[in-house]
């Protein structure tokens, strides 16, 4: 048995204040006997107005909240899965990162957001994320203390190939950190997250934003651990920020792929 925790957030403009947040979750980490923390997607940040954010977003070399929380993490011997910081490349472009820091502080992998969240949905919301950020192209697994972790960020959900190539990797757990919107939250959120854990016979760890941000912007929360079967092990609702836990298992992991070797079956079908 694996004990994690999931820190569900209400990240606003300033990075300093965000990553006081996280390392404060390292705490309360440390006294529930965690193995691993996840955080949401932009975590260190979330500001629409990227004009005021250009001063804010950084190299990671520089970034104070990506500091903070390997500091956090050295101090604590616990993992981490920052679900994602905005990240200048040095092309000056951004990328939208997450990052997995071991137990001493080290940065084991990174992964960038594959697919960018351009919709304009009927509320009248619009985002255009590519016109700022670069995608990812590289699928990105690592081993963990959870066993091998696969990597993905939001939007990345409704494209399922990306996760028949996780399930292909076996990965034993999913991180799919997010900052959903409340009108696609609503609808498809809880679907699209027990769809991807049982695709890949995997546990799935949704780290969410949720409320009404600084920038304006509202996310939907819902945090989620989800087990290889599609039960719900953790749902941290939409009412505020805060940490929850969960225990993950190997051996259901084990029991659900002998029960239901989808992995194992699968065919290549040439269309």
């Amino acid at each position: 048995m694996k004990r994690i925790a999931v820190l569900q957030m209400t990240s606003g403009i300033d990075p300093e204040v965000n990553a006081r947040t996280i390392v404060k979750a390292f705490d309360t980490a440390r006294a529930s006997a965690v193995k691993m923390l996840f955080t949401p997607e932009m975590s260190g940040l979330i500001d629409r107005d990227r004009k005021r954010a250009v001063g804010k977003i950084v190299a990671e070399g520089e970034d104070r909240v990506l500091a903070a929380v390997r500091e956090a993490a050295a101090k604590s011997g616990i993992w981490v899965t920052i679900g994602s910081l905005a990240i200048l490349r040095e092309d000056g472009r951004w990328a939208n990162r997450s990052f997995v820091i071991d137990g001493s502080g080290e940065i084991v992998a990174r992964y960038d957001k594959i697919h960018m969240f351009d919709v304009d949905l009927a509320t009248g919301e619009s985002w255009r994320e590519s016109n700022a950020y670069v995608a990812g192209d590289a699928v990105v697994t690592v081993e963990t203390p959870l066993g091998r972790l696969g990597l993905a960020i939001c939007y990345d959900i409704r494209f399922p190939a990306l996760f028949e190539a996780l399930g292909n990797a076996r990965c034993d757990v999913i991180a799919i950190p997010a900052a959903f919107t409340v009108p696609t939250g609503k609808a498809h959120w809880h679907l699209l997250q027990r769809a991807r854990a049982v695709e890949a016979s995997a546990y799935v760890v949704a780290a969410a934003q949720v409320g009404q941000h600084e920038d304006g912007r509202a996310t939907y929360g819902h945090s989620l651990v989800i087990d290889p079967w599609g039960e719900v092990l953790l749902d941290l609702g939409e009412a505020e920020a805060g940490i929850g836990f969960a225990e993950l298992h190997a051996e259901r992991i084990a029991d659900v792929r002998a029960q239901l070797p989808s992995l194992a079956n699968r065919r290549d079908i040439a269309i």
